[in-house]
């Protein structure tokens, strides 16, 4: 795409101007922590195998194995369920209409998993969906744990539905129309670590399904940024400059997915420009604002509190991250 037409469709898609070298020497960076975070936690699951062994015993694991559909559906609601109920009132404020979550199999089969927001009287509620491709009946739970929690209660759910909820606060095209990328998949990867921190990811195979779907936003900043810009590429993928045919082993390394999934998530980025990094990005600018907002409050003489922050934050709607920031840091 080039640098100058590249930075537009960043911007877009996160709603802030990013330093783009900066972001890919970040996203790099981020790429070497999650593995060497993989790695502690393969340790823990497989003393002395090696991050693939250690999936793999995960994959064959009778306890985390799920089978039909049906099994499937249930799982889902009775974590989202224990997730609303836990966390309610105590790391989020969540109103009553928005506690109502329903988990469902969707009538495709392309495999995505996502989130349709509840109707503007809360009539029809906020559902997660998993399309699951025909033929598929076994799914495992540690890699689809953190998931539920990005799809569902503290991410998309809570961000989308609790947005709806805000009639005194927002007009009906803030809250049922506006939206942004970096705002939203940001919020939900910050949602996922944020159950990492609290303690819900704590069993090994969760924590590394977690991170397995984070190395892959981190992959995509990297590929992203790196192709599009026509960035040095390190020597491990092939030195010189990133190109596509470069970029498609560095995906298949750094996501343990369907090669003919991955294939399309290549052109996918090739023809997207900006939309894939802004999830890792997103996630990177929430924490800031957290910090920054924290630091805001405890320079001014009083407690920051966590629960109040995402309440005020999440009250503004889906907007760029700029606006955002200007919102809540006064």
């Amino acid at each position: 795409m080039g640098r100058d037409e590249y930075a537009l469709w960043s911007r877009l898609h996160v709603g802030v101007t990013v330093d783009l070298d900066e972001t890919y020497a970040w996203g790099l960076s981020e790429l070497e922590r999650i593995v060497a975070e993989q790695q502690v936690v393969a340790e823990q699951v497989l003393p002395g195998g090696t991050l693939k062994e250690a999936m793999s015993l995960l994959d064959d694991d009778p306890a985390r194995t799920l089978r039909g559909t049906e099994a499937l559906q249930r799982w889902m609601q009775d974590l989202s369920d224990r997730a609303v109920a836990e966390l309610a009132g105590e790391h989020f404020d969540i109103p009553d209409p928005v506690r109502a979550l329903e988990c469902r199999i969707a009538p495709t089969h392309d495999g995505g998993i996502y989130y349709t927001g509840p109707s503007d009287d809360f009539s029809r509620p906020g559902r997660m969906w998993w399309a699951v491709p025909e033929g598929v009946s076994t799914f495992n739970t540690w890699r689809e744990t953190t998931t539920v929690y990005h799809e569902g209660v503290p991410g998309h759910h809570l961000q989308i539905a609790q947005t709806t909820y805000r009639k005194g606060l927002l007009n009906r095209w803030r809250r049922l129309l506006s939206g942004n990328s970096g705002h939203w998949e940001g919020w939900a990867l910050y949602a996922e670590r944020m159950m990492a921190d609290l303690g819900y990811l704590d069993d090994p195979g969760d924590m590394m399904g977690m991170l397995d779907g984070q190395r892959l936003r981190a992959a995509r900043v990297v590929l992203d940024i790196g192709v599009h810009l026509g960035l040095p590429a390190p020597q491990q993928w092939g030195g010189g400059t990133w190109t596509a045919a470069k970029a498609r082993p560095f995906l298949l390394a750094n996501a343990q997915m369907d090669e003919e999934f991955l294939a399309f998530e290549l052109d996918r980025y090739l023809g997207w420009p900006g939309q894939a990094p802004s999830y890792k990005i997103g996630e990177r600018l929430w924490h800031r604002l957290r910090d920054d907002y924290a630091a805001q409050v405890r320079a001014a003489g009083e407690e920051f509190d966590l629960a109040a922050f995402h309440r005020r934050a999440l009250d503004v709607g889906s907007v760029g991250m700029d606006t955002l920031r200007r919102s809540l840091l006064r």
